[in-house]
Parts: C-alpha cells; structure tokens; sequence
C-alpha cells in the first residue's frame, strides 16, 4: 500500500478520480490510525496506516491505491482522562466525523462505550475491548452523477407550501411503488409519490432527518426503533436504510433530488446539529467522542467528566469551537452544493445560538451562516427553542431566517376547540403574525405556519383525541406532550357514531381551511389530507411500522377530505391576496377607500376595541382587498385578486353574518363552505355561518 502526505483539506475521504485523500481533526490525540476493511461486518483490518502527517491539528496522508467503495474507520489515541474531558481509546473503532456514506447500523455491545462504570456514575473506567466488528464502517463515496440539466426550483417563499414527510413513511403502504422501492430515496420519488405531490399542490417537501443516525440501545432492546432519525453519528452521509442497494445512497439519493426537481419540487432537509447519537456521559463512543470529546462537546467547566445538555439528548456539541462550527458549515454546503438540497430546518436552533449559557439571537453561528454566499441564499427555518433556560426564542431569529411557529399552532387549536378569548390572537396569526416579525424587519414568510407536525398528533388524532395514547412506546404513557389543545367531539378515538364522525371531518376541513388561508408559509404534515391516524400516539418516533407509515388505502371520507385540500390549494394559487410578502397596514389601498384588510364582526360592522377583548366572541370576519397584493409579473406589474372575505365560527351556535357592501360592482360568492360541499352567489344581504365552520367568499362579477 503506497502512502503519501496527502493534505489538510478537505476533510473526510475524497476521492480525486486517481486516489483518495484522508485528513480528520483532532486536536488532542497522540495518534491516529487510518483502518481498512474489505467488509462491513469485519472484526479486523485489511490494513492499519499511521497517520504521520499533521496540519493545523488535522491528521493526513494520500492513498493513491484506493478507490471509491473502499470501507474505513479510525482508531484515535490520547489521554484517557474524563475528569479533563478526554475520552481517548485506540481500541475503538471510530466513524470519520466527515463520512459522506456509512456501510450499516450499530449492533450494539458493551464494548462500544469504551469505559466501564465503577461505584458512581462519574467512576468511568477504561475499557479495552475492541468493537470493530459491530461498529459500522465509513465508506468512501464516489462523488460523480449525472446532474444533467437540474435547477433548483427557487420558488418564492410566498409560494411555498411545504409537506413535512418521512422516506419511509410515505411509501411502506404505498400499493404503487414498487415492493422493493417502499421506504426508500427512489421510493419517495417514484411516480406515484410525485404524482400526488403535484395534484395536491405543494411545492416543498421536508424530509425528516435523512443523516446517518443509530438507534438508542434502550429502543433497541425493547423491539423498537429511531423512526424519526433524530439522532445524528454523521453530517455528511445519507442514511444507508433507506438506500435501495446500500452502498448506493449517495447515488440514490442525488437520484431523488433530481427527480423531485424535475417536478418542481423543492427538498428541504431536517437537520440535527444541536446533538449527536453520542448520549451523555454514559453514552457510547461512536465518533466525535473519540476524535476530540473536549473540542465537540459542551463540557461542563467545573467537572468536564459531564456534559452540557440544552437538548435532553444528552449533550450538546460544542458551538464555542471553531473546527464544530466548521464541521456544521462544511456539512451544510455540502448538501446546497453537492447533494442541490434547496433548504434546511434546524432542529432545536436555539442550541445553535449559545455563546455561553444565554441564547445570542445573533451567534457566531448566525453571523456565519449570514455572510456565506451559498447558505445564505437557501431556505433556512428554525425550529426556535431548545430546552435550556431561556431557550424559547420564538419570533428572535435573524432577518433571513423563517420559524416554526408554534404560537400560530396552538391560537388555531384553542379557536376552533372552542377556547374562550381566542379571536384577538386568532387575527395576528391569520394575517401573518406581524406582531412577532414586523419590528425586526422581517416579512410574512418569516412564519412556518402549521396546524400539525411530526411532533404531536396528527390532524385526525388532533379531533378524535383528547388524550395522547403512547402506551406503545413502552414508558408508560408518560412521554409525549400532555396538552394538546384537541378535542375528541364526544368520545375517544374510532366511533361508529355518525354525528361525531361527521364533525370530525368538519374540523379536519376547518383547520386545512385556516392553515392554507392564513399568510405566511404553510406547512402540511404527511397523510393529514387523508386522515392520517397514530391511533393517538402523540410521540412516534420509535414507531417504524403502521402506527406512523401513511395508509394509502383510502376510505370515502379520507377521499373527500383529500379532494377538499387539493382545493384549497387551488384557491391559494389562484389568489395573489393569499400569499401576501409584506404585512397588512390597516389602510386604504391607494386609489379606493377599502383597507387592505378589515376586521369584520357578524352585523357586519368593523371590529372595535371592545370586540376583540370579549373572551365570548368566537366569530370573525377578514376581508382583503383584491387590491392589497404585493406580487407583480414577469412585467413587473402588479398582479390583482379577488377581494376575499373569510369568515370563522369556533362557537357553539350558528350565527347570521351581515356581509359587508362593497363600492366595486359584483355580488360575493361562496367559494367554500366547511358545513356544507359546492359552490353558489350569494344574493342576500346575509348568510348563516354555521357553529364550527367556515366560509370564504370572493367578490366578482355576477
């Protein structure tokens, strides 16, 4: 085996089209040892190569004998010494930080911890059993694809809809994607899948985490699984289960993006930077903690043989250090440049944002990600808290950036569960939360607006539901959210009762209505256009089976609900008023007398003062101007609607609503009504706005 010096940069395993460059970080370590393997359940090495070269504390060498498929792994020697915050142990084979594909998955064993527990917790022991033959090995990839002529789509924020999905999920069950391609990269952009992508209308899919990541001990030894795949070993790697060759993800999974592309559709990836699958202190050495436990890890200061934890995994990786923040940037454009992902979502942002103990809204993180010709032109969405002190920081993120807004989720919740003193909020959030984004200079799109995430019930559950049911997860029901803001509308769960069932589906109507009526970015979650269930379960995510996969066999209420939301979406396409970029001001638009937006209560009157701090209102009227549009076409000339009127009952009884006179020439239409199926004029002054409903109607020629 020839070696040669080889260099610091990139990091990883490259393969230059005659050798393969290797070059890890660490800081500390005494020794690295670069290990070949010729298979991926080996126990031993091909070849083990000491890594003389050194660079800026990165370990290198050139092997101009090796080719891409070539299996790999580290052994990294330093001080074993956890009450300093090193964690050092040659005998354990190591996953390259920078892998950029991994051969298979942990098969857990007591060796992999790389310690043994003494008398106490903090007792922690050198252990030298070697694991190599149940960890997994890093694979070098080839980097070459045929790309072709792909774009990426760039739709506009204002225009995105986004489907929160998971690989698997969505094609197990899927009757029409090839047996071998379910739960697959190639699955997931199979005809069929694409196909009702596009009828449905949305624009963006965000795939839940799709890094290689393991699966706690504990869920393994009960039966279970990490469905959800928040729990990262390796930034840079697609996940090998969900190759359809293994080996072959980085293929297949170039393959997807293409394909999902070509349809116009964008892919925007749940990434977990704020953790790795490491644990806490009694967790397995996997990879950072063998390459550098003290540069990659928040330690805590005054007893470093314990870590840090802002996200109740476990630990925290180490923002105050530049090769973790560089890890995390290098990962990121590698998947923008490389891999032509669209966008990301951050797990636990907030976490991102500590310089020390406080949340910094602008962190060197940030700063970083600002100022990056490439990063700063994707989509980024936060997921604005962790669980640290002070980590809720909805609405403080940077310009630049788009939030979950989980305030928006629980306002629509409370509304149309019947809450009292709902209607005020209820406004902000419909016409795209200005009281949380407006003042820092952000726009409408700044709002993820969701109804339903992965995280919780679905929107099936969410109205047959009034208690999360987990028993499946085996912790006793005990984890999971406890309040939901669901209601079950008179018994819980499935019920043969036809007038519990027909409200359901009337509140499923309402809250797709609400979330794809309401400025800001929409976010759907996988299966709720079809009735998706958990059965209750609030907390999924060791659910790989049909508690979570989409059911695509559809019953004849799942089959009007999924038609309902497809027109929905045509409504939103069809009206510039709906997908407004700058906020409303409450004015006249130039040249007429109506508001961009008015606030209308049932006799037809605007609201006052008095009207929205009555906590027994539930009815609300929005009317929009087909003026107040701030799009323009390919001219640059503005692009005008329908003036919209959406009308909400979240009340007990029906209510008349005197419909406001416009000065244009035109009657109102009934656009959609979630009481009632069709379409009509309307021709009288009023109309009946059904308790639990809603109505828009669009202003237009008779």
């Amino acid at each position: 085996m020839r070696i040669w010096p080889g260099a610091p940069y990139p990091q990883g395993a490259t393969w230059d089209g005659e050798g393969v460059n290797f070059a890890i970080f660490s800081e500390h370590a005494t020794a690295v040892t670069l290990c070949l393997f010729d298979h991926p359940d080996d126990a031993k090495a091909t070849d083990e190569i000491d890594l003389h070269e050194r660079t800026d504390l990165i370990w290198h060498a050139y092997l101009p004998d090796v080719r891409p498929g070539q299996l790999y792994g580290y052994r990294i020697d330093g001080p074993y010494e956890p009450q300093r915050g090193h964690r050092f142990n040659p005998k354990k084979l190591l996953i390259d930080p920078y892998a950029k594909a991994i051969s298979g998955q942990v098969q857990w064993t007591d060796a992999m911890y790389g310690y043994t527990i003494g008398d106490a917790e903090e007792d922690l022991s050198f252990d030298d059993r070697d694991d190599a033959g149940e960890m997994p090995k890093c694979l070098v990839a080839e980097p070459e694809f045929s790309w072709g002529d792909d774009r990426k789509p760039l739709t506009p924020w204002n225009r995105t809809v986004i489907y929160e999905c998971h690989v698997r999920g969505m094609t197990m069950r899927h009757p029409q994607v090839p047996e071998e391609l379910r739960g697959t990269y190639l699955g997931m952009a199979s005809d069929p899948v694409i196909d009702h992508l596009l009828a449905l209308g949305v624009t963006a899919v965000e795939l839940l985490p799709i890094h290689q990541f393991v699966p706690e001990r504990f869920l393994t030894e009960r039966g279970l699984a990490n469905y959800w795949g928040y729990n990262s070993i390796a930034f840079l790697a697609p996940e090998v289960k969900y190759a359809q060759v293994p080996g072959k993800q980085v293929e297949e999974f170039k393959s997807m993006v293409k394909t999902l592309h070509r349809a116009g559709i964008e892919v925007i990836l749940d990434v977990v930077y704020n953790h790795t699958g490491e644990g806490n202190h009694m967790g397995p050495t996997l990879s950072l903690r063998g390459v550098d436990h003290d540069a990659f890890y928040r330690l805590n200061p005054e007893d470093p043989r314990y870590l840090i934890d802002f996200t109740g995994t476990g630990n925290s990786l180490n923002m105050l250090h530049p090769r973790t923040i560089q890890l995390i940037m290098d990962s990121l454009r590698y998947w923008a440049v490389d891999m032509h992902v669209d966008g990301f979502r951050f797990d636990l942002a907030s976490t991102l944002a500590r310089e020390l103990y406080e949340v910094n809204r602008l962190g060197t993180f940030f700063d970083i990600i600002q100022q990056d010709p490439t990063l700063s032109q994707v989509k980024l969405i936060a997921e604005p808290w962790d669980v640290g002190e002070g980590g809720y920081q909805v609405g403080n993120f940077p310009v630049g950036w788009a939030e979950w807004n989980d305030k928006y989720r629980d306002c629509v919740r409370r509304f149309w569960r019947g809450d009292p003193g709902q209607v005020s909020e209820l406004a902000f959030r419909l016409s795209g939360s200005s009281d949380m984004y407006e003042q820092s200079g952000r726009r409408t799109y700044a709002t993820i607006n969701f109804v339903t995430a992965h995280d919780g019930f679905t929107l099936n559950d969410l109205v047959s539901y009034e208690h999360k049911h987990n028993e499946a997860n085996g912790e006793g029901n005990q984890d999971g959210h406890d309040e939901n803001y669901s209601r079950n509308w008179g018994a819980e769960g499935p019920t043969d009762a036809p007038h519990i069932k027909r409200m359901r589906e009337r509140m499923k109507r309402n809250f797709l209505a609400t979330l794809l009526f309401s400025q800001g970015v929409r976010m759907m979650l996988h299966g709720d256009e079809m009735g998706r269930t958990q059965q209750g379960n609030n907390n999924a995510y060791c659910q790989d089976n049909e508690i979570s996969w989409v059911d695509w066999d559809l019953d004849p209420e799942d089959r009007e609900l999924l038609e309902f939301t497809r027109q929905l979406l045509q409504v939103f396409r069809s009206n510039p008023v709906l997908r407004r970029r700058s906020f409303f001001t409450g004015r006249p638009v130039a040249g007429e007398r109506l508001k961009d937006i008015t606030w209308i209560r049932a006799d037809g009157a605007e609201f006052t003062d008095a009207d929205w701090a009555d906590p027994a209102n539930h009815v609300l009227g929005m009317l929009i101007s087909g003026q107040a549009t701030d799009e323009v076409n390919e001219r640059g000339r503005p692009v005008f609607g329908d003036t919209l009127l959406l009308l909400l009952n979240g009340g007990t009884r029906s209510r008349r609503f005197v419909l406001p006179q416009l000065e244009e020439s035109g009657i109102w239409h009934e656009a959609l009504n979630t009481a009632r199926p069709g379409s009509r004029p309307i021709r009288q002054e009023a109309i009946n706005l059904v308790a639990h409903s809603l109505i828009l109607l669009r202003h237009a020629e008779r």
